[in-house]
């Protein structure tokens, strides 16, 4: 491999939870597709089999002496302590914080996330997104919305994984535009990319000419792959790395994509 691959976007799992989503099993992943380095995301609540498991506490006995994994954490909005979470995640160690506000069922523009917003800001965590249709009210999570956190939150950087999918992809480019001045302070998560033009289009489809955009209109510099791992294996993560590779866009770019851009973002040495 010609590049050095740091990958965002890996949820892992126990085992009895899910055997194919474990640690073991991202690693042998890495091993098969070439990455160096992988950031796993901690479970959601309620993504363990025990569920008196606090899921950003067994992510850091999991990963501990794992060089190759950097973690992030996970919220629990029901809880009241959310400064305290985000306190306790950069404690142990993490990069940033891995946020779905479809399936955590919260506004994007909601008090429980910007108390988080503000107390990540303050401790220099990144955040990763979820972007895209996923089941739930859309005036919740409308990648639209990530533009008011943007500005109300001008030192806060984040990912908008799967650059909005097939659905709202033009919303997703737009605040990454939006947001370039002063400096820029979103990313695009090419995540689940391994499926090129189709047609009909999936869910998160994103054609050539629309990655080629996003490198054109934002710069080489702010965007990362994702792997969305375990629901992406090995066969889909090395489809979209070749798909990286083969794209008309200038090496800058791609060294960038697949993994400096990553490691500059989260002070990380690419080794």
């Amino acid at each position: 491999m010609k590049y050095k691959i740091f990958a965002n976007h890996a949820h892992v799992f126990d085992a009895e939870r899910r055997p194919d989503g474990t640690v073991d099993k991202l690693l042998k992943l890495m091993d098969a597709c070439e990455i160096s380095k992988a950031v796993c995301f901690a479970p959601f609540k309620g993504q363990t089999s025990d569920p008196d498991i606090d899921p950003v506490e067994w992510l850091a006995r999991e990963i501990e002496g794992k060089d190759s994994l950097i973690g992030f954490g996970t919220i629990d909005f029901d809880r009241g302590d959310i400064e305290k979470q985000v306190e306790r995640i950069a404690e142990l160690g993490f990069k940033g914080i891995k946020v779905h506000p479809a399936a955590q069922e919260i506004s994007i523009v909601g008090e429980e996330a910007r108390r988080m917003y503000e107390a990540a800001q303050d401790k220099g965590l990144f955040l990763s997104f979820h972007t895209g249709i996923h089941w739930h009210r859309i005036s919740d999570y409308h990648p639209i919305l990530f533009d008011e956190v943007a500005f109300d939150y001008p030192m806060l950087q984040f990912s908008m994984e799967h650059i909005g999918g097939y659905h709202f992809f033009k919303d997703a480019l737009a605040v990454m535009c939006n947001t370039k001045r002063p400096y820029p302070r979103v990313y695009a998560g090419w995540t689940s990319i391994a499926q090129p033009d189709s047609n009909p289009p999936s869910g998160w489809t994103i054609s050539d000419e629309e990655l080629r955009t996003v490198i054109y209109q934002t710069g080489n510099e702010f965007s990362i792959f994702g792997l969305d791992f375990p629901y992406n294996r090995e066969d889909s993560t090395n489809k979209a790395i070749e798909r990286i590779l083969n794209l008309d866009i200038p090496e800058e770019a791609k060294r960038g994509i697949l993994g400096e851009n990553l490691a500059r973002v989260l002070d990380v040495e690419l080794d």
